[in-house]
């Protein structure tokens, strides 16, 4: 299981938000530095959220972006705001190796359709979901435009739609869980698991190294998570980058 730090841009900043909400964040300094840092640690691929992009569609931190992207030789994706084919292909020529389309799948389909027609293998879709209750019953809604607008679609209901595509994977994140370090959503991943053939990568609420340990352990139908992103878990200390890779590995 690939280990994936993450690094969330806002106003040129490194910060982290707690469970998406844009009035809680903290800044954790210079994203150069960070990427750098995570890149000599070992990692083999970094995760980068613009935060700005995320809500406006704009690329606000594309100058950070590229900066990322030329300071470090490993691999980086990058999501938020990926809603046009100018804009990924615009991230795509600052070298970064596959972008993150989260919105559009959502409210643009053929957008999707055609990335990941343009670009086979270098678009990875972000299903970002709240728990909700419905009648009594409960259910993973997407959310998207910064995780403040509710879609009312179901994770696995659009998980379905995306099997014919040729993605790098879904990066499918519990809102709830993010930035709380209060452990993975498994039950929901194992799930996910059973319900597709792309590559899985969880996001969400990594705390411990036992949940690292869980993830790599947790099969579904015979399939494992491809990757694990994690962010505030290395940022706060509560995990370091070298124990993450180990548990992630072993």
């Amino acid at each position: 299981m690939e280990c994936i730090p993450a690094i969330d841009v806002r106003d040129g900043r490194s910060v982290r938000l707690l469970q998406g909400d844009y009035a809680k964040e903290t800044v954790y300094g210079d994203p150069v530095e960070q990427a750098r840092s995570y890149a000599d640690g070992g990692a083999s691929r970094l995760h980068v959220v613009d935060l700005d992009a995320a809500r406006s569609g704009n690329g606000e931190n594309d100058a950070v972006v590229a900066a990322i992207a030329a300071a470090i030789s490993v691999p980086i994706e990058v999501g938020g705001g990926v809603r046009s084919l100018e804009r990924a292909s615009s991230l795509l020529g600052y070298g970064v190796d596959r972008v993150v389309v989260g919105t559009a799948a959502v409210e643009d389909p053929s957008l999707l359709v055609e990335l990941a027609g343009r670009y086979p293998g270098r678009v990875a879709v972000g299903l970002d979901h709240r728990s909700v209750v419905s009648d009594g019953a409960s259910r993973r809604e997407l959310a998207v435009r910064g995780w403040e607008v509710g879609t009312d679609l179901d994770l696995l209901e659009v998980l379905a739609n995306l099997a014919s595509l040729e993605l790098a994977g879904v990066i499918v994140t519990d809102i709830g869980r993010d930035g709380t370090l209060a452990g993975p959503d498994l039950e929901g991943l194992a799930a996910v698991l059973e319900a597709t053939g792309l590559p899985v990568i969880a996001s969400g609420g990594i705390g411990t190294v036992a949940d690292l340990v869980a993830l790599r352990e947790l099969a579904a139908s015979g399939r494992r998570i491809e990757a694990v992103i994690v962010g505030k878990a290395l940022l706060s200390g509560a995990i370091s980058l070298g124990e993450a890779l180990v548990a992630c590995t072993a």
